[in-house]
């Protein structure tokens, strides 16, 4: 079976990243084994987890039996807030890692800035220690603001590599992408799909009848067109391997701008100027 090539964006550290791959959001650990390893046969190389997901085990047993050779994987985890803190951070990272059944992660975030709580700052420079030791390939954060990311910038010369944030048509999160952009940090788009609520709309089904795709493949297209990184989540092979076969056509621009114009501000997830957990 010939694998859908996959593109890759080159993060401010030189490391190449996969511009799509999987999220396991809310897939329990006992079904994300077979999940994660019929996504790697399909052609999946990235796979986006996190310790609060519960489900890194599963991820690991995956990629254990998947015969895959390491260094052709990417693998991101995530921090959890109730584990902000230096010392905390790092032996939060050795317990990701544990899990995973791996030495090194690609990519670690921050997964929420919890604002409240003043720690973000004291984990991003455990992130920072984890860099320069080698131990991890990038690091990065997750649903960070422009403010937040000015406060680690304030403290530390390491720029994240990617901030992933919740970004679909329906919420195009303009202020942090103008703001990643800026800083050279590569933004990576969690629910792209909006959880489906985007994908009735006439014109995307118009487009995807032009094209003869699917309206999730077209949305998709319109993130990757626009340089972004995403992590579409599904537990069913027809749709995670159709999300894969994006590839093969290219939006015009008349076309993109229809789907910006679905902006209307309608987050689905927490606002992370206020949520802390």
């Amino acid at each position: 079976m010939t694998l859908p090539h996959i593109p890759t964006v080159t993060l401010n550290n030189g490391i190449s990243m996969p511009q799509l791959g999987l999220g396991v959001f809310q897939i329990p650990d006992d079904e994300t084994t077979a999940v994660v390893s019929g996504a790697l046969e399909a052609g999946y190389r990235s796979i986006d987890t996190a310790a609060v997901y519960g489900n890194e085990t599963g991820v690991g047993r995956a990629l254990a039996s998947s015969g895959i050779a390491r260094e052709e994987l990417f693998i991101t985890s995530k921090l959890w807030i109730s584990e902000h803190g230096y010392d905390t951070t790092l032996r939060a990272y050795d317990a990701s890692l544990e899990r995973l059944g791996l030495e090194q992660l690609d990519l670690f975030l921050l997964h929420w800035p919890a604002p409240a709580l003043e720690t973000y700052a004291e984990s991003w420079r455990a992130l920072e220690s984890l860099a320069s030791d080698g131990r991890v390939r990038a690091v990065g954060v997750s649903n960070f603001e422009p403010a937040h990311l000015a406060r680690i910038a304030e403290d530390s010369a390491l720029v994240p590599a990617v901030n992933q944030v919740e970004l679909h048509p329906a919420f195009q999160n303009r202020a942090v992408v103008e703001a990643n952009t800026a800083r050279g940090i590569v933004t990576e788009a969690w629910s792209p799909l909006a959880q489906g609520t985007v994908l009735a709309d006439a014109s995307v089904a118009a487009i995807a009848a032009r094209y003869e795709k699917t309206p999730a493949q077209v949305v998709l297209r319109w993130h990757l067109q626009q340089g972004r990184v995403v992590i579409p989540k599904s537990v069913t092979p027809e749709r995670y391997t159709a999300n894969l076969h994006v590839f093969d056509f290219e939006l015009t621009a008349t076309e993109v701008a229809a789907i910006d114009s679905f902006e209307r501000g309608g987050r689905i997830g927490p606002d992370p100027a206020v949520f802390n957990g």
